[in-house]
């Protein structure tokens, strides 16, 4: 079956799901509004001002009362995205990992290549990045490569471009991490195609990741079963 091909050229905005993020958010809303384009931050039951500083800089807030994870956050942006008529998504972390610079070349590789989905893959600055996560990453990335039949080295970079047609007819149900692949796997069945441009990637000492590899490998595994149980 040949790949389906969302139209070209739109409207796009920024989704960042946020866990208190008061440290960086602010720094990465200015750098998103500076590339023009709307920022939409679901601020994810946050203990700390996180909400108040984004809607500071200009953002639009949602939020979540309690904390229900990075899959519910990214689910409730696109929800938004989708009802205000968006053609694509753009998603990003809110810890400051990602330089936003790198947005127009996702928008361009979705448009020149024709693909629904754009990732940005960090593998080219690899000896930067943790070494547990870089083993973690590569070994789902692989395992997602099979599976889906496309090459996929950076499937849990959260720096991706979605387009609306790709939101509309995946259907997603993950509640954490997990949702990076559950969007992967979820593409690739419905003959969406699936890209990966360089990005850069930005590792300081304020950067605290709130992923637990064992944890989130298992709920990687589930997610896989549900694939293989659903679409094979």
């Amino acid at each position: 079956m040949a790949e389906r091909t969302p139209a070209l050229h739109g409207r796009y905005c920024v989704v960042i799901p946020a866990y208190d993020a008061a440290a960086t958010i602010t720094e990465v809303i200015r750098r998103v509004r500076q590339q023009g384009l709307p920022v939409v931050v679901v601020d994810d039951g946050s203990r700390d001002h996180t909400a108040a500083l984004a809607s500071k800089e200009g953002a639009l807030v949602i939020s979540h009362l309690r904390n229900e994870g990075k899959g519910c956050a990214l689910r409730t942006g696109f929800e938004y995205a989708l009802r205000s008529h968006y053609d694509g998504v753009i998603t990003m972390d809110s810890d400051g990992q990602h330089d936003p610079s790198d947005i127009p070349q996702l928008i361009r590789a979705a448009e020149v290549q024709h693909a629904g989905m754009v990732l940005g893959n960090r593998m080219a600055n690899g000896a930067l990045m943790p070494p547990v996560r870089k083993r973690t990453n590569q070994l789902m990335s692989r395992v997602i490569s099979v599976v889906t039949r496309q090459r996929i080295p950076d499937s849990q970079c959260g720096f991706r471009l979605v387009r609306k047609e790709v939101l509309q007819d995946v259907p997603l149900r993950a509640k954490r991490f997990e949702i990076e692949s559950e969007m992967l796997f979820g593409a690739a069945a419905r003959r969406w195609k699936i890209i990966s441009i360089p990005v850069k990637t930005i590792y300081a000492e304020h950067h605290r990741s709130h992923i637990r590899p064992v944890r989130e490998t298992l709920r990687f595994l589930g997610a896989l079963l549900r694939y293989l149980a659903r679409w094979r």
